[in-house]
């Protein structure tokens, strides 16, 4: 079987080299003839483990091919995938006209039957909608199915997720188009992989739902994490004993800044905004956007007392991308906490495995360091804002004798509270109670 995806972004690029492993014969097509340039020499364009390994060699094997003609991408393929970008509108909603655009050059150069996709993430009523853009914009009336086939791909983590999923979602009407998709995931079928066939409709909401309530979990547990700092609690006990009840599960009840990336803010505002169009308000999910939007308040408010204020102290910052092994820097908790220290008068140190040179071109402000005892020179605290192995094994004795002033700012929980004041450093986490530097004798 051919395939071809079209947008060549993180979620086109995953699904064109896996399926390539799977196999497949797959033309990934983007309008970017600089990234396809790139691509086809074997450059990805952003970090993600293992996946310019995987392009690699499917190029290699003839299975993965680019190009920036949708012409060719459409006439070789059975199913077309549409992977391109729905960036949120000033509203929350999510903006189609990327998606309605590939659906119009589909239905332009269509010669056949085909399967067409959206593996974008899009709102509730897009199938139908594309449907009808496709058929009007169609030289030649040639039968095709919509089919929606959402994506569950965890930054950092993407190829495993592709291979080796918790589920597949099928939404489609077509009894052709259910067997066609069956036929592309088949590999999975050796690992029992549940298949979740369905309408288009629902299968559109599933990924929203998903991702809503992940997003709630985070902000609830960081509600809790508020609580416990005022009673005395530990967040991360609390956490514990909560995650061993399996109805509620240990994933992702790990205190912090707030989530960010591309997928759980827009998707969340997404939501709230499709509540708001058919007259039912998403209550809990609008909750957790503004629980979010406090939490990082919270940590700059944290940084500034554990400072005694902000002007003129230099803070030293560990990573800078949303979350570990990527580059990812949509809706980062350290780029908007980092704008309120350097608008307060503070400097920033920064660091991060991958993200550093990008975070520094938004973020001019920053100033780059090679690692993480480069940016503690001459720092007033050190605060990690992002769970990186690198930042779990830090020689604190090192660190003390380049600092100014040895404070830690843990807003991943990554440290324990007395271990760290043992290496006489002020310890101040999310949901734990602060300890002081301990002294020896």
């Amino acid at each position: 079987m051919h395939i071809s995806v079209i947008g060549s972004g993180y979620v086109g690029l995953v699904t064109g080299a896996c399926f390539a492993e799977f196999g497949v014969n797959v033309t990934c097509m983007d309008s970017d003839s600089r990234r396809i340039e790139k691509l086809e020499k074997g450059e990805v364009p952003f970090y993600e483990p293992g996946l310019a390994e995987l392009v690699a060699k499917g190029f290699k094997a003839g299975r993965l091919s680019f190009t920036t003609d949708i012409a060719k991408a459409v006439d070789k393929a059975l199913v077309i995938f549409i992977a391109v970008g729905t960036p949120p509108r000033g509203d929350g909603s999510a903006d189609l006209s990327y998606v309605e655009e590939v659906g119009k050059g589909i239905a332009r150069h269509m010669t056949g039957y085909k399967v067409i996709v959206t593996k974008s993430t899009v709102p509730v009523g897009t199938g139908a909608t594309l449907r009808k853009v496709i058929t009007s914009a169609q030289t030649n009336a040639f039968r095709f199915d919509m089919v929606s086939n959402p994506e569950f791909l965890r930054e950092g983590s993407a190829i495993e997720d592709f291979m080796r999923p918790n589920r597949v979602v099928i939404g489609a009407d077509s009894d052709q188009a259910i067997a066609i998709m069956k036929d592309l995931y088949r590999p999975l079928y050796l690992i029992e992989t549940p298949i979740v066939v369905t309408d288009v409709p629902t299968a559109e909401l599933i990924k929203y739902a998903s991702n809503a309530f992940l997003a709630t979990k985070i902000s609830f547990i960081n509600e809790i994490a508020n609580l416990c700092e005022k009673v005395g609690a530990n967040v991360q006990m609390v956490a514990k004993g909560m995650g061993l009840d399996h109805r509620i599960g240990a994933k992702f009840l790990h205190a912090g800044p707030g989530f960010g990336g591309s997928c759980f803010p827009k998707d969340l505002a997404a939501l709230i905004q499709t509540g708001e169009r058919h007259g039912y308000p998403m209550q809990i999910a609008s909750a957790a956007s503004r629980v979010n939007d406090s939490q990082r308040g919270r940590m700059i408010d944290k940084i500034q007392e554990a400072l005694g204020g902000l002007k003129g102290k230099t803070v030293a910052m560990l990573g800078l991308s949303f979350k570990p092994n990527t580059n990812d820097l949509r809706e980062a908790p350290a780029l908007s906490i980092g704008r309120t220290l350097l608008a307060e008068g503070a400097s920033i140190r920064a660091y991060d495995p991958e993200a550093l040179a990008e975070a520094c071109q938004l973020m001019p402000g920053f100033q780059p360091c090679r690692d993480t005892y480069h940016a503690a020179e001459g720092a007033d605290a050190l605060v990690i804002m992002t769970e990186w192995n690198v930042f779990r094994n830090l020689d604190f004795e090192k660190l003390k004798s380049v600092m100014r002033d040895p404070v830690l700012l843990d807003l991943r929980n990554i440290y324990d509270p007395e271990r760290i004041a043992a290496a006489g450093f002020k310890h101040v986490s999310v949901g734990r109670t602060p300890q002081s530097p301990k002294t020896a004798g």
